[in-house]
């Protein structure tokens, strides 16, 4: 089983949209996939409510509380995880993880924050041995807007690659509402914003 985890220290960067793709995605190739998720808010959870029964399968763990054991038969399991988690919370959900994935907003707070999150998971012996991948998305960029621009500095001294960069758009509020991803729409505008995701779905090997 291979454990993809969605995290930063930020609230609001779009860690369950992350999430909840990159699980759209695993379950669309076949994979018996699940979202554990450590939010008290069960983003995760709720999206997983409102996906149609005609959609690939995921399932949902409420690991809110307390992080519990993965059923088995897992082929991926996707961790949606809390804003502002302590020391011990960032080492314990990346023992159990094969790929970190940090998304990060434009924006001064977003990327102060998102800094001092990859300064701390720098410090973790696992990827500090390299022995998990990190990989960072910029999340609802305006391209050719100044804070989306001032990104592009904040990016090239991150020390992790930056492997895929997501558009801002309402179609993915869209989406979520039905409990859906633009991974799984057939219009012409979703492929588009689709194609973007690929650099990230690739590296996670879906």
């Amino acid at each position: 089983m291979r454990t993809v985890l969605v995290g930063n220290i930020k609230g609001g960067c779009g860690k369950t949209t992350l999430a909840t793709h990159i699980a759209a995605a695993f379950a669309g190739n076949g994979l018996v996939t699940a979202i554990g998720d450590c939010d008290r808010q069960r983003s995760s959870l709720n999206w997983l409510r409102r996906r149609s029964e005609a959609l690939p399968a995921i399932l949902g763990l409420d690991w809110s509380k307390d992080v519990g054991a993965s059923p088995k038969g897992l082929d991926r399991l996707v961790i949606d995880a809390p804003a502002a988690m302590h020391h011990k919370d960032v080492e314990d959900l990346i023992d159990i993880s094969d790929i970190v994935v940090v998304p990060v907003l434009p924006g001064a707070f977003d990327e102060d924050a998102t800094a001092h999150f990859l300064e701390r998971l720098a410090k973790v012996k696992a990827v500090r041995k390299n022995k998990r991948v990190v990989a960072v998305v910029g999340n609802r960029l305006r391209p050719g807007t100044r804070t989306s621009d001032h990104l592009d500095g904040f990016f090239g001294g991150l020390g992790f690659p930056v492997v895929a960069r997501l558009r801002d758009s309402q179609i993915y509020p869209t989406m979520a509402a039905q409990g859906s991803t633009v991974l799984e729409a057939a219009d012409r505008r979703s492929r588009s914003y689709a194609a973007e995701w690929l650099p990230l779905l690739d590296l996670l090997g879906k």
